[in-house]
């Protein structure tokens, strides 16, 4: 039997996990990173403060954005992690990371293309990210978001 595009796609069917907020909003699921990674505990991910973090608010900054005050840098929850300088919003991201964590079988970039909806070459580029950081031992705490 030949094998077509058909007979190798996997379905991604819509699950109904993926309607919770932090799935389809980027604000929601900022915050929900947020929790992840920091509880309530925030700490600075360039030198490990514990206290004295504000967040800086106003039409110049962006949501999310916290500045220390020891080492007056500002950060975001996505410093340190697979999500830092990327331009695809974080709620695609989680979409990725749950449909190629969740599913049986491999996600090809083709299958995270169509259930995620960005480019094939954003699908791929997600895909290599989110395998190298389960693969790798020190990437892995990064993707789990779990300290800094």
């Amino acid at each position: 039997m030949l094998y077509t595009s058909q007979t190798r796609h996997i379905h991604m069917p819509q699950l109904p996990e993926l309607d919770q907020p932090h799935f389809n909003e980027v604000d929601a699921a900022r915050q929900y990173l947020e929790c992840l990674r920091w509880g309530s505990r925030l700490v600075c991910p360039h030198c490990a403060a514990v206290e004295g973090h504000y967040r800086l608010r106003g039409k110049s900054h962006r949501a999310g954005l916290w500045k220390c005050h020891a080492c007056r840098a500002q950060f975001t929850v996505t410093v340190g992690t697979v999500f830092e300088c990327s331009k695809v919003p974080l709620n695609l991201w989680l979409q990725a990371i749950y449909l190629l964590c969740s599913s049986g079988n491999v996600v090809s970039a083709r299958d995270l293309q169509r259930a995620v909806g960005v480019t094939y070459k954003t699908a791929w580029f997600m895909a290599l990210c989110i395998r190298r950081a389960a693969r790798s031992r020190r990437s892995s705490r990064r993707l789990s978001l779990r300290g800094a």
